[in-house]
């Protein structure tokens, strides 16, 4: 059914900038942008219904390229902990950290974890996101990791929002692989990854490259593996520490590589020439009140798309607004509204291989977007908070907010 969106202005994000069509209308069919330019010029085409936007601005629907949204339990202790002194590492270190969380999502059902995510993924929702990336890796094993992405396939089925599941296997070393990293890392080579990608379960490989994690050379084994599967590569990476990972991603011209707090000028060369995207997480900065910022300059300075996300974890970043990471990315990160956004839109489709038909206004793209009840695009990073009267569109359709 071809619809007609009119009486709006539109940012369409074409190119990772507002890329603006004042007095805008956008023709949608089949799930796809048919159309999209200034509503004088309007082709004549059959339209069977029109939607006037009253002036709205229209966006791409929110994309959240970065979450940790399925799992059990809570952490709000750790919270308390940090408050008092207690680093992240020494929480780690005394059981807690993602071991923590591990235990309690191997605990829960699939039905409790899908219930628990849901609210969340719906929270996101609420901030005119329609597409968002969960990743697994608080299973650790292939029972509990199938888990994990099976509630991810199952929120995508059960919500008007796309979901991209990202194996995490590599995310920390489970209780009885203590001692023995390079096994556990064998074992999600040989026997996990094959049987996931097998079921269908898994659309990117992730890995957590950091010294009380994995190492490059670990994390490359993985890297071999997954390319050897088919699958796209992600990374945290830099985020404590340097270790390179990303100039690694980028030599498996990985989707993206995240966090990247401690990334060197080389590791930016790198990502520009390999087209790595790289997704800075505000919320995981802020929240563990740290301080060395990630080089803007440099990733500037080479190209290097910047994505933002949420890094929604009970851990390090219990973020339910992607909106307020666009805050959090113009007021600790220095990007501008421009930036943000389209570290949200466009920048972001690309770290999850979707660049080609998400994340923009343009013809033949999917037809998600959100109309605004805004005075200007920067309004979007602007307010703190709060749910900004919308009208959200998933596939050409109308969806409740």
């Amino acid at each position: 059914m071809r619809t007609l969106w009119q009486h709006c202005h539109a940012a369409t994000m074409a190119q990772g900038s507002y890329s603006v069509i004042e007095d805008a209308a956008i023709v949608s069919n089949a799930g796809l942008i048919e159309w999209i330019g200034r509503r004088a010029d309007v082709p004549a085409l059959e339209i069977a219904h029109t939607v006037d936007l009253n002036g709205a601005w229209v966006t791409p629907g929110l994309i959240d390229c970065h979450t940790h949204a399925v799992f059990g339990g809570n952490r709000s202790g750790e919270f308390e902990q940090r408050l008092q002194g207690v680093s992240y590492a020494e929480i780690a270190a005394q059981g807690g950290g993602i071991a923590s969380t591990v235990r309690a999502t191997r605990a829960a059902s699939e039905d409790e974890l899908f219930t628990s995510a849901r609210q969340r993924v719906q929270a996101l929702m609420r901030d005119g996101v329609t597409t968002l990336e969960i990743k697994s890796g608080y299973g650790l094993d292939l029972a509990n990791e199938r888990k994990m992405l099976r509630v991810a396939r199952r929120l995508a089925e059960e919500l008007p929002l796309a979901v991209r599941a990202t194996c995490l296997a590599a995310h920390a070393l489970p209780p009885e692989y203590a001692g023995r990293a390079d096994d556990y890392i064998a074992h999600i080579c040989d026997e996990m990854l094959p049987a996931l990608a097998e079921e269908g379960l898994v659309d990117a490989v992730d890995a957590f490259c950091e010294h009380l994690a994995f190492s490059p050379a670990q994390v490359e084994r993985v890297f071999i593996r997954a390319r050897e599967l088919g699958l796209p590569v992600k990374l945290h990476a830099e985020q404590l520490s340097s270790r390179h990972g990303s100039s690694l991603a980028a030599r498996y011209q990985a989707l993206s590589a995240d966090h990247l707090e401690f990334m060197t000028e080389e590791d930016a060369v790198a990502m520009a020439q390999a087209g790595t995207v790289a997704v800075l997480l505000p919320g995981a900065f802020y929240f563990l009140r740290e301080t060395q910022l990630p080089p803007m300059d440099a990733l500037r300075r080479h190209g290097v798309k910047i994505a933002l996300a949420s890094d929604l974890n009970p851990g390090t970043s219990p973020g339910l607004s992607l909106r307020l990471m666009l805050n959090m990315g113009c007021t600790l990160f220095r990007m501008t509204p421009e930036e943000a956004l389209a570290g949200v839109t466009l920048h972001a489709a690309t770290a999850l291989g979707l660049g080609d038909s998400h994340g923009s206004l343009e013809v033949g793209k999917v037809a998600d977007f959100v109309a605004w009840r805004i005075a200007r695009p920067a309004d979007l990073a602007y307010w703190l908070g709060g749910d900004l009267p919308k009208r959200v569109v998933r596939k050409g359709h109308e969806i409740s907010n």
